[in-house]
């Protein structure tokens, strides 16, 4: 995706850029870094840029739209559940029953933090909360800086939950109502091309059927090939 945006930037024969997002969100890194990607097409490529939202935008998705100039959604988008989590499977008790047990030599007590094969302990999940609330914040100001929405007003919103389009509009998370033709228009109009936009549209990449299912274990046990995962995503 990023690349794909890099590419548009530098494209001349490209005027505007619709960006159309369906998806729950993901890893911190992967959402900030397309929304740096979005900015770079807007302030570097000097080129407009709506969000158009599907059926699902949430937490990483609203966060690469904070960076376009206009948000579009339909007003039965599943939007919002800003925040961040980080999961971590614990295993103990089902290794205690089939009579495995794991020992752990480290150089620090934080080394092993996460650990599937013990409960976490309190100084553990204190010292996650504080990245989780770094993070947070760094969400936080993604939407002051993309939406010009004072801190206070996000912030009463700003605890997980999701909400429709209808009512991301009526909180000023989103611009107006509509679906992806209507996203088209306005990036036409805001680049001020007469009649009706000539639409070149680029595909992200397939999934690797690996990829696949690295996904679905880290969705489903907390877990990846990669390890645990800061993310912006609805759960």
């Amino acid at each position: 995706v990023v690349d794909q945006l890099d590419r548009m930037q530098r494209d001349a024969g490209v005027r505007a850029v619709v960006l159309r997002l369906d998806s729950p969100g993901g890893g911190v890194a992967a959402s900030q870094e397309i929304y740096e990607a979005v900015k770079r097409v807007r302030e570097d490529g000097k080129k407009p840029v709506v969000a158009s939202m599907g059926g699902v935008a949430a937490s990483g998705a609203y966060y690469v739209a904070c960076a376009a100039d206009s948000i579009v959604a339909d007003a039965g988008t599943l939007t919002g559940s800003i925040g961040v989590i980080m999961s971590f499977p614990n295993t103990e008790d089902l290794f205690r029953k089939v009579g495995i047990r794991f020992e752990t030599v480290k150089t620090g007590k934080y080394k092993d933090i996460g650990s599937m094969w013990r409960p976490m302990t309190d100084d553990e999940k204190k010292l996650l909360e504080g990245v989780l609330s770094n993070v947070y914040d760094q969400f936080v100001d993604a939407i002051v800086e993309g939406r010009s929405l004072a801190r206070e007003d996000i912030l009463q919103y700003a605890d997980g939950r999701i909400f429709s389009g209808d009512q991301a509009q009526e909180y000023g998370f989103v611009d107006r109502l509509g679906d992806l033709d209507d996203a088209v228009q306005l990036a036409g109009q805001m680049a001020g091309i007469s009649g009706q936009p000539v639409v070149v549209r680029k595909e992200r990449r397939r999934v690797s059927f690996w990829d696949f299912l690295d996904n679905k274990m880290n969705q489903m046990t907390g877990l990846s090939s990669r390890g645990p995962r800061l993310e912006y995503r609805l759960r």
